[in-house]
């Protein structure tokens, strides 16, 4: 570390389009304790490009050259899930700690390899699940800590995938293959059902599953080829977690014209309702509403606190994850999800699908 700030080399970016320039790149830059280091890029004039754009002094064409460039402490990973596991590996290999997006893996086997080398290595590994960062989140896991609605009875989650509806980008057709693990059960479904448990602080127990294609084609968007959609566009999950509290989830493909978010809260003594306009949780732009006793539902303004000093949008939950991550390397706290909370997140979906499957051939 240089000058006491934490290097950081982000792999994939990309000057005017990707998770990496729009996300991870201005939260970084709203933190004292780090500084990019260098950017890597698969065509080295992009790089050379967004390297420009952004101010950061090295921009490389591969990813050997960044993951041993001697000024970055931290690799962050921010491309497509099907190359995560090389380049997770190479970071790990030259002994760097590594941040890598969600899901960690295309399958539950790749993301048990990869923890399981980092742990053999002892690098720090770190998932990229933010949303358990957004305010609204943990705003609602402390009322429930806090005894808001008293018991948690049930909670229920419905939720849009965005994608995988009546259209596509093309950039988006990979994820049509199921075995690429980026499909909407793997990316809207599983950060979902990530920051939802996190805020229960539960786990699943028992559960039930079902998944279907309800919709057969899906028109690419540029080309308006009608393609075969692959993958299910609706999941449904129910079960009881290991806190005792009936769960039960329904995911669909695209966008509704009704709630793309809705998360519900029901207790021996109140109700919490979490609402967004948007299907993705980490975009911002929550509502969280509750009642206890006599009460009608109204709006509970999410204290300041919780955004702490970064403002709304699609940099904020990404702003309070790597300053929590900051806080795990700098003072060896454990604020941030590890490899470790990746493969269960991997093996709970793993577990939905085999269920689903066992249930279709019963």
């Amino acid at each position: 570390m240089e000058n006491g700030k934490i290097g950081v080399g982000i792999i994939g970016v990309h000057p005017d389009k990707g998770w990496a320039s729009i996300a991870h790149i201005p939260a970084l830059k709203s933190l004292p304790d780090y500084q990019i280091t260098a950017i890597s890029h698969h065509q080295l004039e992009v790089a050379q490009a967004a390297a420009a754009k952004f101010g950061i002094p090295n921009a490389v064409g591969s990813t050997n050259e960044l993951v041993n460039h001697p000024d970055v402490d931290l690799v962050v990973v921010t491309v497509k899930v099907t190359q995560h596991r090389q380049l997770v590996e190479s970071a790990i290999n030259a002994g760097k700690s590594v941040f890598c997006e969600w899901p960690l893996g295309m399958n539950l086997d790749d993301a048990i390899a990869m923890r399981d080398l980092a742990k053999a290595k002892e690098v720090h590994t770190v998932m990229g699940a933010q949303t358990r960062a957004a305010p609204a989140f943990n705003f609602v896991r402390d009322l429930i800590h806090d005894g808001y609605v008293g018991r948690v009875v049930s909670s229920t989650l419905v939720g849009s995938g965005i994608l995988w509806g009546d259209t596509l980008p093309e950039t988006y057709r990979y994820t049509l293959d199921p075995t690429n693990g980026a499909s909407m059960i793997n990316v809207p479904f599983g950060h979902s059902v990530d920051a939802v448990l996190y805020a229960l602080d539960s786990r699943f127990g028992d559960l039930v599953a079902k998944q279907a294609s309800i919709r057969k084609t899906v028109k690419i968007i540029e080309t308006g080829d009608d393609v075969p959609i692959g993958i299910p566009d609706q999941v449904a999950v129910s079960g009881l977690l290991e806190s005792g509290v009936f769960m039960n989830i329904h995911f669909r493909g695209g966008l509704s014209r009704g709630t793309n978010f809705r998360w519900e809260v029901n207790g021996t003594g109140g109700d919490i309702i979490v609402t967004t306009s948007i299907g993705y949780i980490g975009d911002g732009g929550f509502r969280v509403e509750g009642a206890t006793g006599d009460e009608t539902l109204h709006e509970l303004k999410i204290p300041t606190t919780y955004a702490r000093e970064f403002d709304p949008g699609i940099s904020q939950s990404m702003a309070i994850a790597y300053q929590r991550l900051a806080s795990d390397l700098l003072n060896g706290t454990h604020l941030s999800p590890t490899f470790d909370d990746a493969v269960e997140l991997h093996r709970l979906i793993d577990r939905i699908e085999r269920t689903e499957k066992a249930l279709n051939n019963s």
